[in-house]
């Protein structure tokens, strides 16, 4: 469908297809510097949340120097996201002008130039990795193993069935790992599991809501989609869910079991908050509504409420243990 402006002198009208470069008189263009910070897709940096996970479970992001390691993971992942974002438009311009919603992306209409695209991805990139290495060397190689994940993905994996829902559930557990390295803290078992599945249940999800929101033309616009139907994306998200409930219920028994402090039962209480989240993300992708999940945990208020009281209830246990 185009889209139709006429000027006030009754001049014939201009059509413009959404696809479509920017004219040369800039009337699709908008603010270079506004471009650039939508091209680093702010709003993606939740996610990046994650890195508080390992920290907050072990009870010291109360130390002040932990909490400022935590902080830099942070934003050495934010950039090197950002970043990614900045190569993979400027890789995929041509593709994203062809796309009804992709067209109105910075690059592929015009207000980033490709090069510049380029250039500031690269520099953002590297930014996060050597903001890294005034952690330790293990936060760097992690943030520059997550680039290297990305971009694979980007390149190839996206491209095979199955494995594109691992290489993306793996940036989330990277993510949990950088928190980890970054406060010298031990990862668990059971919260290794629980962060691994818990990613491949909200990835199978924005599969199936990608499926269902492009129909019968899924496959057009990546063919990897039309490998997954309606009954196997729900086969695995409820496989997934179903690991992560239980891979949680024994981490918190085993956490439960470490406390010392304390003999009210702060762990095991959290599992019920954590269930009814799990639940009521399933109902949200049972809805077709995963296809972005930063936008379900900013925008479900049940959700956040949930989650809120079983951070309440979480952190009683950790810091009265």
């Amino acid at each position: 469908m185009s889209t139709t402006s006429e000027s006030t002198s009754g001049a014939a009208p201009a059509v413009e297809t959404p696809g479509a470069p920017p004219s040369p008189n800039g009337s699709r263009a908008g603010s270079l510097p506004l471009g650039l910070i939508k091209l680093a897709r702010p709003k993606q940096w939740a996610k990046n949340v994650l890195v508080f996970a390992a920290p907050a479970a072990a009870g010291v992001l109360d130390n002040r120097q932990w909490l400022a390691d935590a902080l830099v993971a942070f934003v050495c992942f934010c950039l090197a996201a950002s970043g990614t974002y900045y190569i993979n438009d400027a890789r995929d311009v041509e593709a994203d002008r062809l796309h009804p919603k992709k067209s109105r992306r910075p690059v592929a209409s015009g207000v980033v130039p490709v090069p510049l695209a380029y250039a500031g991805g690269a520099v953002l990139v590297t930014a996060g990795i050597l903001l890294g290495l005034t952690i330790n060397v293990n936060l760097a190689v992690t943030v520059g193993g997550y680039v290297l994940l990305t971009t694979a993905y980007s390149s190839v994996l996206k491209h095979v069935a199955v494995v594109d829902l691992v290489a993306v559930a793996a940036g989330f557990v990277l993510r949990a790992v950088a928190g980890a390295v970054a406060t010298e803290v031990p990862i668990s078992d059971w919260f290794f599991i629980v962060t691994s599945f818990g990613a491949l249940f909200m990835v199978s999800g924005k599969r199936a809501a990608e499926v269902a929101e492009m129909g019968e033309d899924a496959s057009d616009h990546r063919a990897v989609l039309g490998a997954y139907s309606a009954s196997y994306t729900a086969y695995l998200r409820a496989v997934t869910s179903g690991a992560v409930l239980v891979a949680y219920c024994l981490w918190a028994f085993e956490k439960a079991d470490l406390a010392v402090n304390t003999s009210f039962p702060w762990y095991q209480l959290s599992i019920l908050p954590f269930v009814m989240a799990v639940l009521r993300y399933a109902l949200v992708l049972d809805q077709g509504k995963g296809s972005a999940p930063e936008e379900i945990v900013l925008g479900d208020r049940p959700l956040q409420l949930i989650g809120i009281a079983w951070a309440i209830v979480f952190a009683i246990g950790v810091y009265t243990a």
